[in-house]
């Protein structure tokens, strides 16, 4: 018995025999497609034992076999098609065939594309995104806690490695607790199939790039879940992983060729210095560690530049879109992916669907880094990525310096704001407090609900998407180190939990304090397009007071952040620019009418304001 393995001392080695157990025909991906696709191009990776030496027939009106394409490993074939304009919706069949031997048949299913109206709108400066890890956010069917065959079986919630057992049934249980916090869009990190021996919570570690994970539910389920959240007016962002993928997965574990991965002669890990990509003084060596270096024993990182594991990718990312109709996609650890490769994708995506956005993670308290991935080569980077926008990581940096008085206080996210001429449209950049893999909001704050109100507000009220981690709206806390510190379960989530803090009955009254403001200021932020497309206009801070405004022809908005610990008296006439004229403003938490010429700011706390116009009753 043989088995077609790279994999030696935890890396992807070139030791390439073959599998005897693998089933004659095990899989044809994409598994069906559709008509009426804008690049009439598919090619189809098929797997099964020395299918390669088997002839390829078909015979499909508007359907033409381009090429077959045979690899070092006899168990793939790359079938390449083109689906002409004229062809029709239907099945038909595929033929491996071979002599002396029975003919394989797998039928092959073309669709028609669904044009309905909400399908890949696109997640824009309009909403708040909440992040979801699935397996901590609520069990809705227990029968999937644990999946016969799957590597990692059951759960346990006393350890926060192992899986606990949330799942996607339990997330659309919830979705009216999400659309009366004000949320408008819903990312879930990864919840395809992660079929690791351990630690498979957490999703990126991909193991079958085309079926969700099954203790999560189905693809039917994950569509269904889709379709409920538009119906709610609610958006799906996905996300996904290019860089790299589980070991687990069948393109690892048998790989169709050695350059499928980046190989190493022993495990060699990531550089994670985003620098040696930009830098033009880098060396060749440390821009290959940046981009060819691997995350983690269990992650292989993709090869890119091969041109099979490009069709790979992008057709699985477009199959996504197309069958379940999700709205943007999150690009995971995007500065480590192949630039060329990654501008290339954006355009083949955007092409067949021009709504869907897209950005990509990057982390850096640096704008001038954080542009050079962006698209329009605003910095001269000679490439245009045609990413929109990316996880603005400095503003979320610069909000914590203003609410904590840290390196330079408030004068620090004015200065990160004055570079937002960096970028194409920075109001397509995605801003945040925390994730799944940084210490919470409330933590950050030292558990200070004041200053974490401070930092909400700032939060949704500044430029840009705003994005919330679950939970942090009922003061979930804890430190990214350890990482599963910050992935808790959702309390309520599970039947049994002690309390249930989707209801306002079992939230303490603190929880309760924080829910009711970010909920109030979430659905402000939800009617009024000055928080969202208004233009900005800042002031440099002084003695502790920040002060700017979002306004547009409909409304103005006045935001105040007062970082001293004791209250401020403010005179107004500094502002005059922003004020024009008005003499009295409502404060958009308490719904108080306020005189403007003077007002006081209590210490930590940052004001709303919606400037009233002198001719209003």
């Amino acid at each position: 018995m043989k088995k077609v393995l790279f994999l030696t001392l935890g890396c992807l080695l070139a030791v390439m025999t073959v599998s005897a157990q693998i089933p004659a025909l095990e899989r044809v991906e994409p598994m069906f497609w559709w008509t009426g696709m804008s690049n009439p191009d598919l090619q189809l990776i098929v797997h099964g034992d020395h299918i390669a030496s088997r002839n390829v027939v078909l015979s499909y009106p508007g359907v033409k076999l381009v090429a077959v394409h045979k690899v070092e490993n006899p168990n793939y074939l790359f079938v390449d098609l083109r689906i002409f304009s004229a062809a029709s919706p239907g099945t038909f069949p595929i033929k491996f065939e071979k002599t002396g031997e029975k003919t394989l048949i797998y039928q092959y299913v073309l669709k028609k594309r669904d044009h309905s109206a909400g399908r890949a709108q696109g997640v824009t400066d309009k909403d708040l995104i909440y992040l979801i890890m699935p397996d901590r956010f609520s069990n809705g069917d227990t029968k999937n806690d644990s999946i016969a065959g799957m590597r990692e079986q059951g759960i346990n919630r006393a350890k926060m490695f192992s899986r606990h057992g949330g799942d996607i049934q339990g997330i659309m249980n919830h979705l009216d607790y999400l659309k009366d916090l004000g949320v408008t869009a819903i990312w879930l990190t990864p919840a395809i199939e992660n079929d690791e021996p351990s630690a498979s919570y957490h999703g990126y570690a991909v193991t079958d790039h085309y079926k969700i994970d099954a203790r999560y539910g189905t693809n039917e389920l994950y569509k269904e879940f889709v379709e409920k959240c538009h119906k709610m007016g609610l958006k799906v962002v996905m996300d996904l992983v290019h860089n790299h993928a589980g070991t687990e997965g069948y393109t690892i574990s048998d790989m169709p060729m050695k350059s499928w991965v980046h190989q190493w002669p022993t495990y060699t890990k990531s550089n994670f210095k985003y620098e040696a990509v930009m830098d033009p003084h880098a060396s060749a060596m440390d821009r290959k560690l940046m981009l060819d270096g691997w995350f983690d024993h269990r992650m292989a990182d993709m090869n890119e530049n091969n041109p099979y594991v490009q069709n790979f990718l992008t057709q699985n990312h477009i199959w996504w879109v197309e069958y379940s109709g999700v709205d943007g996609f999150r690009l995971d650890t995007y500065p480590y992916n192949d630039p060329d490769y990654m501008a290339k994708w954006a355009v083949d995506v955007k092409r067949e669907f021009p709504h869907l956005s897209i950005y990509g993670e990057v982390l850096t308290t640096d704008p001038l880094i954080s542009a050079y991935f962006t698209q329009g080569n605003t910095v001269n980077r000679g490439l245009d990525t045609h990413l929109p926008g990316i996880t603005d990581a400095a503003i979320k940096d610069g909000i914590y310096d203003a609410v904590m008085g840290w390196n330079g206080g408030e004068g620090r996210l004015y200065d990160l704001l004055a570079q937002d001429f960096l970028y194409q449209d920075v109001n397509r950049n995605v801003i945040f407090l925390d994730n799944h893999d940084m210490s919470r909001a409330l933590s950050m704050v030292k558990e200070d609900v004041t200053k974490l109100k401070s930092a909400m507000t700032l939060l949704l009220t500044l430029r840009g998407v705003p994005q919330l981690y679950y939970g942090d709206e009922i003061l979930m806390k804890n430190y990214s180190n350890p990482d599963g510190l910050v992935r808790s379960d959702f309390p309520g989530g599970w039947a049994g939990d002690k309390d249930n803090k989707f209801t306002a009955a079992g939230r303490a009254d603190t929880e309760n304090v924080a829910f009711n403001y970010i909920r109030t200021l979430a659905n402000y932020r939800k009617n009024t397009t000055a928080l969202q497309s208004g233009k900005m206009l800042q002031y440099i801070p002084q003695g502790g007071i920040y002060v700017y405004f979002r306004y547009d022809a409909q409304k103005t908005v006045m935001v105040i952040l007062n970082s001293k610990d004791t209250d401020q008296t403010v005179s107004t006439e500094r502002y005059s620019q922003g004020i024009n004229g008005t003499l009295k403003a409502r404060n958009v938490i308490t719904g108080d009418t306020i005189d403007l010429p003077k007002l006081t700011v209590p210490g930590k706390t940052a004001l709303v304001l919606e400037l009233i116009p002198n001719n209003a009753h």
